[in-house]
């Protein structure tokens, strides 16, 4: 968590003249979080052999909330009720909504279909901050960038194999997509706001984990303390909650404060290629013709979408936000 913070006070010590820095900063946060969350099946996977889905996302979230809070002890006082309850908005999206929709959908369909339509969400959020977010207007490239991604990730994730639809399945999928493209633009609302990145998104576990509790019985939560002497099972488990929770919502809110919540989506991208390479490395599974012609079209489209120009308003917004 030190790096964060460096990360986050060289960002925020910048005036208008270190822009170019505090973008390429962000970009940089946008690639670590991707790095790490493209790796995150396997402890999933592994995890789940012992686990309910509702179990591992209550522990990963809860010991992320515990590690923000140490890191950053400092508490948001006398918030207006508006910000609180967008606040609370990006807690039922981000960390419970998306997570939960998700796994739901991986009970119905199959794994490839929701990495798949998982990768959708970038073109969300653009629709949305066209809507929704004036100083970020997409140009036509990025939707040519998309429909690029798009075809590199299909042929990562069904490399030759039979597509099979499932209705329920395939919705819930998309439901998530759309539910984290609504997350995205909640940061972009609540970055404005000017409060520290770490302290916004200890906030937002808190209120995602007030929503989630309620239901974590009925969805089939049960932890067994045994586990906790099982040191794959810790080992796992603090990867989820301090690296991919903690750390990597911190650096992808820095992100989206800092780029946009359009650029950084598109690094969404690169979740598919991660995941093969990690697959390959620690798995040792093969990798074929078709993953590799997908890896390139997945990163040309991501360098097309990434490519479009910001406009000047967006670039005076980051300037002043600074």
């Amino acid at each position: 968590m030190r790096i964060v913070r460096s990360l986050l006070a060289m960002g925020y010590r910048m005036t208008s003249k270190h822009t170019i820095n505090l973008i390429a900063l962000g970009h940089c946060a946008a690639i670590l979080t991707i790095a790490i969350w493209g790796t995150t099946f396997i402890s999933t996977k592994v995890l789940l052999t012992c686990m309910s889905p509702i179990t591992i996302l209550v522990c990963r979230f809860a010991l992320g909330f515990i590690a923000l809070t140490l890191v950053r002890p400092k508490r948001l006082t006398h918030l207006p009720i508006k910000q609180e309850l967008i606040l609370a908005a990006a807690g039922a999206t981000g960390v419970f909504g998306y997570y939960l929709l998700e796994n739901i959908a991986l009970t119905y369909t199959m794994a490839s279909n929701v990495g798949v339509i998982a990768a959708v969400a970038p073109f969300f959020v653009a629709l949305l901050a066209c809507v929704l977010l004036k100083a970020e207007q997409p140009h036509a490239r990025y939707f040519f960038g998309f429909v690029v991604a798009m075809v590199g990730i299909c042929l990562i994730s069904f490399n030759g194999q039979a597509f099979s639809f499932n209705p329920l399945g395939d919705a819930l999928a998309f439901v998530a997509a759309f539910v984290w493209a609504v997350y995205s633009i909640l940061i972009k609302q609540i970055s404005t706001w000017g409060y520290d990145v770490i302290l916004t998104t200890r906030r937002i576990f808190f209120y995602g984990l007030v929503i989630m509790l309620p239901c974590a019985i009925p969805l089939g939560f049960e932890f067994d303390p045994s586990l906790l002497i099982q040191p794959l099972v810790v080992g796992n488990l603090l990867f989820l909650g301090l690296g991919a929770s903690a750390l990597c919502f911190v650096t992808w809110n820095f992100a989206v404060t800092t780029i946009g919540a359009v650029k950084t989506s598109a690094y969404i991208y690169m979740s598919p290629v991660i995941t093969v390479l990690t697959a390959a490395i620690v798995l040792a599974e093969p990798v074929t013709l078709i993953s590799c012609v997908g890896v390139i079209l997945t990163l040309s489209g991501l360098i097309i979408s990434e490519n479009v120009r910001a406009s000047r308003k967006s670039i005076r917004n980051t300037s002043m936000s600074t």
